[in-house]
């Protein structure tokens, strides 16, 4: 092996973990939508936490980024410490893929059909067909299948480079005596740990492993302790991401920690005993590829058949470690380490923003019953309360936001992120006129000012009517229901003209007397509000329209419904006669 092949070997390896990280991402984009379904239906269950990290590991191809989205989640609240415990175990599992996959390479035979398994045979294909996705197909879907395919081609191209390179090892008696050395199973473990933590990914080392093994100095023996040190290697990326974390997202760091090195301590004793024992003679044979993968994929099940039972110690050994403190920690809105995976990022700020308009709908809701009824102390601290934790949540999600938008995303998540920057500053809007209102009320009781019987109609209705719009406008957000949003511009449009109506019927009460000019700028401002509130549903519900539409202009598909729509027509006049203040009961 001279210079140029250790040129080649660095190349090769270079391509190889780009590879890697080019078809992770693009897995990852590719199942966006189902990812977040699987991450939804969490449950406690040993069983459906296991198999939940299998398959999301198995879908992004890195356990590295499945626990450190898990020490985000614990973070941020969304998962309990026991959760995060299951989908670490399955991780470990799902990870094991990858050996396997990278296995095909090391496949030999004459015969043509057998040869064709073989990536070094059908990459170029794929290759061509990722570029053809990739270069000349729009759609975002096609795309992140022509990603995976040039991932793959690139991780398969840099594994056969990797092993042309090191192919002339074999005949080296110096490299053949240093990995004779790791046949030492602290040693193999250590070594195997160290170049795991380098690189940060128990795939890649595995993988270069297996592109070494070609030189068949690699024995079993060796392999194993390596194998072995690269699971504890792999557990670096979830400490670091855990500094800064609060207590449980450290100890669900740590959880991934010790269930690596107890069951390497466990494995490789039973491993050690049972060779002093039996002296197995195959421990020195060479192994291949495929060996390995095998190798990888019983001690990662092993591990887990053996701590799958001894969850509850893993909780406790993490309390021991990270104890309790007195005062009850605050946790994070959101967590960066979510960001990991872009489409998990995006699905929490979705969820925030739903619970968002949520709040907001209650501060309107308690604002409304003090403008129909009594000045309530209670509500209206409450509705401080909101406004407060509105513009905190704003805030947050805004600069989170920003900073995900400059992830990997794929289409659907980039519309969904422009939806969630409109829409959190429109609810905050929300909130600060249901604050006004409140302030409104608060200067009437203080004043011992009422208004009359006509006003205070007036505004239960109008009331009334920004109620069901708030409603409706929730229901389109949370749920993309587009036959809501149909239903808010003609409803917008019957709160417009009843605040104009209600407007001139308080003039002409002042020019009577019936009403103070204290009265009249107060209840101007009510509707003023109430309007307001409207306006910024009917925003919310454009950009959801624009969202499902993929149309450039989010008001279009809401405001040119014009006389021509019947649709349109029909709803208009249906709200016209249930809000119209002639036709209503005294009460």
């Amino acid at each position: 092996m001279d210079f140029f092949d250790v040129l080649t070997l660095i190349g090769g390896l270079a391509l190889f973990l780009y590879g890697m990280s080019v078809m992770g991402d693009g897995l990852e984009q590719c199942a966006g939508d189902k990812l977040k379904t699987i991450l939804e239906r969490l449950t406690s269950s040993p069983l459906a936490g296991f198999l939940t990290g299998l398959g999301v590991t198995a879908v992004i191809q890195s356990s590295s980024a499945t626990t450190v989205m898990v020490v985000g989640f614990v973070n941020s609240g969304i998962m309990t410490l026991r959760q995060a415990i299951n989908i670490i175990m399955g991780a470990n599992v799902g990870t094991t893929i990858t050996a396997w996959i990278l296995s095909l390479s090391g496949i030999e035979s004459s015969n043509f059909f057998v040869q064709l398994l073989k990536p070094s045979s059908f990459t170029p294909v794929l290759a061509l067909i990722g570029v053809i996705f990739y270069v000349f197909m729009k759609d975002g879907k096609h795309r992140d299948v022509g990603t995976i395919l040039l991932g793959f081609a690139v991780l398969i191209t840099g594994m056969e480079t990797m092993s042309g390179a090191v192919s002339g090892l074999k005949d080296v008696p110096e490299f053949t005596n240093i990995l004779l050395m790791f046949s030492n199973p602290i040693l193999g473990v250590l070594a195997g740990a160290l170049l795991t933590a380098i690189i940060q990914s128990s795939s890649a080392s595995v993988g270069i492993l297996q592109a070494l093994s070609v030189t068949g100095a690699v024995t079993v023996g060796s392999a194993i302790p390596i194998i072995m040190g690269q699971n504890i290697g792999t557990t670096v990326t979830a400490l670091i991401s855990s500094i800064g974390a609060n207590r449980n997202a450290r100890r669900a760091a740590l959880v991934h920690l010790y269930f690596n090195i107890i069951g390497t301590v466990v494995c490789l004793t039973v491993y050690m005993v049972a060779d002093a024992i039996f002296q197995f003679t195959w421990t020195s044979l060479p192994v291949n590829q495929a060996g390995i993968a095998v190798i990888h994929t019983v001690f990662n099940v092993a591990c887990t058949l053996i701590m799958l039972p001894l969850a509850d110690m893993l909780e406790k050994l993490a309390y021991l470690t990270v104890p309790e403190e007195t005062a009850k920690e605050q946790q994070p809105l959101l967590d960066e380490r979510l960001m990991v995976t872009p489409s998990v990022a995006l699905s929490q700020c979705k969820r925030i923003s739903v619970d968002m308009a949520v709040q907001t709908r209650e501060a309107c809701e308690k604002a409304f019953a003090m403008v129909v009824s009594v000045w309530n102390e209670d509500n209206a601290w409450t509705i401080e309360q909101i406004e407060e934790r509105m513009d905190e949540f704003e805030n947050v999600l805004d600069a989170y936001l920003v900073k995900l938008s400059s992830k990997s995303l794929s289409m659907a998540d980039s519309r969904e992120l422009n939806l969630l920057l409109h829409t959190v500053v429109d609810l905050e809007r929300i909130s600060d006129h249901a604050n006004s209102i409140q302030m409104s009320c608060r200067i009437l009781y203080h004043n011992n000012c009422t208004f009359s019987v006509n006003a205070q109609k007036e505004l239960k209705l109008a009331c009334e009517a920004v109620t069901e719009i708030l409603n409706l406008t929730i229901q389109t957000f949370s749920q993309k229901d587009m036959e809501a949003a149909e239903r808010i511009p003609p409803l917008r449009q019957n709160v417009s003209q009843l605040s104009t109506q209600f407007r001139e019927q308080h003039v002409m009460r002042l020019r009577e007397g019936v009403c103070s000019q204290r009265q009249g700028l107060i209840f101007t401002d009510l509707l003023s509000d109430l309007n307001r509130i409207s306006d910024h549903c009917v925003n919310i519900a454009a950009y959801v329209a624009k969202n499902r539409k993929e149309d450039d202009d989010p008001h279009r598909y809401l405001y040119e419904v014009k006389t021509q729509d019947i649709q349109y027509r029909k709803l208009y006049e249906e709200y016209a006669k249930k809000y119209h203040l002639a036709q209503r009961t005294e009460v």
